[in-house]
């Protein structure tokens, strides 16, 4: 099993790939990113809240912060960057590059959890 890190962004239109990844997959863990603006997501998970007005290299070094010690002792993580922005996202996985762990780009298609590496 792997653990999920997934970015939530204002998009609710986008969710839905976001809560199929976490309802149908096996997980050890799941981490939700979400910009500070969301509310309150409908996913049970442990969350970490983000402010996506800062500037590039400050999110990425604030999210470093907080996910270093929230990923667990794998080496590679599943992440699903469906939903959000490109700033978020570029944030997103410099700061798991540099705890340092792998990335698999993990998508819900129709045959299910497909990894994109």
């Amino acid at each position: 099993m792997m653990e999920l890190v997934a970015f939530l962004g204002t998009d609710k239109e986008n969710w839905g790939q976001v809560s199929a990844l976490i309802n149908r997959g096996k997980w050890d863990k799941i981490l939700i990113v979400k910009n500070k603006e969301v509310e309150d997501s409908p996913f049970d998970c442990e969350t970490i809240k983000i402010d996506s007005n800062m500037p590039l290299i400050e999110l990425k070094e604030s999210l470093l912060t907080k996910l270093k010690d929230k990923i667990g002792g794998d080496f590679e993580v599943a992440l699903s960057i469906a939903s959000g922005n490109g700033k978020e996202h570029m944030a997103l996985i410099s700061a798991l590059l540099s705890i340092p762990v792998g990335i698999k780009f993990a998508a819900f298609t129709k045959k299910g959890i497909e990894y994109l590496t």
